[in-house]
This record gives C-alpha cells, structure tokens and sequence, in this order.
C-alpha cells in the first residue's frame, strides 16, 4: 500500500472526513483491520485563510509547498491538499516537489464527464467561484462553470467560514443554499459541484434533483484508489 501526505485543518471538520472517507474505503477493498497509510499535517486555518491578493496567495503557495516538501520527505508517495480554495496554489506547490498531487478539480471534472454532464453550478468560497483557477481547470474538460450572483456568493462564504467551518449546521442555511441550486439549476446547470470541502456537510444528493459533486468524497476516493494501485500489480 502506497502511503498518503495530506494537508488539512482547512478546515479540520473536513479533514475528519477525508481521514474517515479514505479509511473506509480502503477497509472495504482490503478487510480485515487494513486502514490507510497516512501523513498528515494540519494546518492551523486561522493563519492559512484564502486571499484573492496575489502577495498573499504567493505566501501560501511557499507554506503549502514547505508542508509537502516534509511529507515528501518523511515518505509521502502522493500529496492531497483537503481543501478546493486550496488548489489556487496546487500548480505552485506540484512544482517544488517529486511526487504527483491529486488535484481536486480534475477528479470531479473526470466523474462529472462520466455522467455526460458539460454544465454545472459550481459552489465554494468566494476565491473559488470568483477566480479563474478552478473554472479553467473545468474547461479543459469541456466543462462550463455556473456561478451564484454576487449577494449569494457573499452568503455561501459566510456560511462557509461563519458555520460551516466551525460544525455549525444550520436549517435556514440549507434552505438559502437550495434556493440558489434551484436557481443555477434554472440557469442551465444539470449538475452541481460542491466546491468547498464543509458544503457536503449541508448539502446532500437527496436533498437536490440533479447531480450533486460531493468533492470531499471523490477527492478522498481518488486519494484511496491511489493508495491502492499497487494491488492490481
């Protein structure tokens, strides 16, 4: 079994589920007391916030790749970083490091091609719906990414750091949160990313009529199937 290097604590309600989705699953394929092979670093959130300031950002890019360079050299074979604001960096930090990172967005761009889906609303962070990192990284896939308007996009990023993030779960957050679904839905969207590590804690496949990209899951499961493909050898 391959072993794993993550970055969490962005947040750690996130990171508890990364850590349960990739044990569960390699529990199942191998049985047993198996469970996977894990470094994990995790980060204090308050000093690691996403910035859409280009100074800043370049800071974080040099923390995270600083992270990977430890987990690379403490035995890491692969590097997951458990959050999508995160991967605003992701090119940054694969590049000042040997071993490949599972990025976010290719993952669920592959599941969403496989459901033959071309248009979806993404939700996340402000970073993540308002910057080009992630839409770009979908329209390699020949995969158009439909935002909220600017007010809704100003409550999903409080909810996100105000109660997501701290294991607040609330009733009317989730109904505010379905409300904007419905309307992306109504835009053209035939699918929806939940592009933030914490929404899947809100938001599930059967609260919605059409597909649900939970990325915590497909993350961790491509994080698992990594950890792994040295078994089908």
């Amino acid at each position: 079994m391959k072993t794993l290097g993550l970055i969490g604590g962005t947040s750690w309600v996130s990171t508890v589920e990364y850590y349960r989705l990739i044990n569960q699953q390699v529990n199942k394929r191998l049985g047993g007391l198996n469970s996977a092979k894990i470094l994990l670093y995790s980060v204090n959130q308050e000093e690691n916030q996403p910035s859409s300031d280009p100074d800043k950002a370049r800071k974080a890019a040099e923390f995270l790749a600083d992270i990977a360079r430890r987990l690379e050299k403490a035995g890491a074979e692969c590097l997951v970083i458990c959050a999508n604001t995160s991967h605003m960096v992701a090119d940054s930090v694969q590049e000042k490091i040997h071993i490949p990172l599972i990025h976010i967005a290719d993952v669920t761009a592959k599941i969403i091609i496989d459901k033959k889906i071309s248009t979806v609303g993404l939700l996340g962070t402000k970073p993540t719906m308002e910057l080009s990192f992630y839409k770009e990284r979908l329209a390699k896939f020949g995969i158009m990414a439909l935002t909220p308007d600017e007010k809704e996009r100003e409550f999903i990023n409080f909810s996100i750091f105000d109660e997501l993030d701290k294991g607040i779960i609330k009733e009317s957050t989730k109904k505010k949160f379905l409300d904007i679904i419905d309307d992306l839905v109504r835009r053209g969207a035939e699918g929806i990313i939940l592009g933030c590590t914490e929404i899947p804690l809100l938001i599930k496949q059967s609260d919605c009529g059409v597909p649900v990209f939970d990325t915590t899951e497909i993350h961790a499961t491509a994080a698992a199937e990594f950890a792994l493909s040295d078994k089908n050898k």
